[in-house]
């Protein structure tokens, strides 16, 4: 640009310095001595010496410098460095390279000035649906080998070539191989990730070598239990592709890689598919058969989950009314349990009486016994009637009392029929006690 403007300075003094010769009453060029013309052509020469000598360096941008004696250099610092009115030859260290769909006014939109963009192109997948892909690349070129970069430079003469030469028609390339390897409802069924791997992979290591193979549609069976046949659509054989591998690594193509140039790919992703009419037609009823799917699946789950409530319901129902039948059971229990411990304990208690009321009237008989003994001890020794009569009355009312604890029938039989009839057992019984006593004093 400053060389271009140097001798444009130089052509201007040269032009004021002959036209004042040949026009003689122009008031613009009589502002113009000779010697001033002269000062004009000297600057432009002046200019167009620095300027061919020196240039500026951008930042982000490698230069390859080529000299008129045939000698040539690489500069890859920014700066003022020198030319000696060599030919450059600038490549930006990062290529942008996008394909972009349009808008329906056909602008690519807002781009930076760095970036070579183009509009994006239909691609057919292997089931021959066509869409456009929208890619964005960025491509880096080699700073560390100043002789790789000098040859691509050589090459290729400008970033613009190189960029339409070599590294576009390997994106193209990249993208027809891919697109053969899936159909585009594998490619928005989830196999989007691998075209991108795919994308990437072809262009970083070369291009795969695809081998074609056929894939029968499965046979429709047509009949009864009795006859089957099967029918088989020839028309309906669809041509497949499929990356051809030698020793577990696939075959690329020699010769066609970016690499070969020094360039390595730092960016290769899709960012954008526009597909045909006709695909998005199918697309549309496939979402919408999806979302009915969905829709039935959340009613059945729903459904589901409503009946597990009920059955849990149900269950906890089942499992209260279980505790309280449980609960009425112990009750029942624990009062049956007490009720025979009180019966038990009233019988030992019943028994422990019944023995001691047995023992007391042991126990009285016995003195009962000792005291009539003693008595008609003291009979036999020679009492006074007066005692006699008292120890008669004592002995009466012993044996009285002694009788009085006994249990006696309400009936009886008496066998002397001439006794009255007006005495009863008690009165017998004590006579017959007395008189037995009587006759024992007597005998002593």
């Amino acid at each position: 640009m400053l060389t271009l403007l140097g001798i444009l300075v130089i052509v201007f003094g040269l032009a004021t310095l002959l036209l004042k010769s040949l026009v003689k009453n122009s008031a613009f060029l009589n502002k113009f001595s000779s010697k001033r013309s002269l000062q004009i052509v000297l600057f432009g020469l002046l200019l167009s010496i620095v300027t061919g000598t020196f240039f500026y360096a951008e930042p982000g941008t490698a230069y390859a410098v080529q000299y008129p004696w045939g000698g040539q250099k690489a500069i890859f610092r920014q700066g003022i460095h020198s030319k000696m009115w060599g030919r450059l030859i600038p490549i930006q260290f990062e290529l942008p390279i996008k394909y972009v769909i349009p808008n329906s006014e056909g602008d690519l939109g807002e781009q930076s000035e760095y970036a070579n963009v183009d509009k994006a192109k239909y691609w057919a997948f292997s089931d021959a649906v066509k869409a456009r892909i929208a890619t964005s690349v960025v491509i880096s070129i080699n700073t560390e080998d100043e002789t790789q970069f000098l040859s691509v430079a050589d090459r290729n003469k400008t970033e613009m070539n190189l960029i339409r030469s070599r590294i576009i028609p390997n994106i193209d390339q990249s993208i027809k191989n891919t697109c053969k390897l899936m159909d585009a409802q594998d490619y928005i069924s989830g196999q989007a990730s691998d075209f991108d791997r795919y994308f990437k992979d072809q262009l970083e290591n070369g291009m795969y070598v695809l081998e074609e193979y056929n894939e029968n549609q499965p046979k429709e069976i047509i009949g009864d239990s009795s006859v089957v046949r099967t029918v088989v659509n020839k028309e309906s054989k669809q041509k497949r592709f499929r990356i051809k591998y030698e020793n577990g690594l696939p075959v690329r193509e020699k010769g066609n890689s970016l690499k070969a140039y020094g360039l390595t790919v730092v960016q290769a992703v899709v960012t954008e598919i526009d597909w045909e009419e006709t695909f998005d037609k199918r697309l549309q009823l496939q979402k919408e058969e999806v979302a009915q799917t969905q829709l039935e699946k959340q009613q059945a789950e729903r459904e589901f989950y409503r009946a597990q409530k009920e059955k849990a319901r149900g269950e906890a129902e089942k499992a209260a009314e279980r505790a309280r039948l449980e609960k009425e059971q112990i009750q029942k229990t624990i009062a049956a349990e007490t009720e025979a411990k009180v019966a038990e304990f009233n019988l030992v208690k019943e028994k422990k009486q019944f023995e001691v009321e047995k023992y007391k009237a042991q126990s009285k008989k016995v003195a009962a016994d000792a005291e009539a003994y003693q008595n008609a001890k003291l009979v036999g020794a020679g009492l006074t009637p007066q005692e006699r009569a008292e120890w008669e009355y004592k002995t009466a009312v012993g044996v009285a009392g002694q009788l009085k604890s006994l249990n006696l029938p309400e009936i009886y039989i008496d066998g002397n029929k001439g006794s009255s009839a007006n005495g009863n057992l008690l009165e017998s019984l004590i006579g017959a006690d007395l008189a037995k006593k009587m006759m024992e004093t007597d005998n002593k």
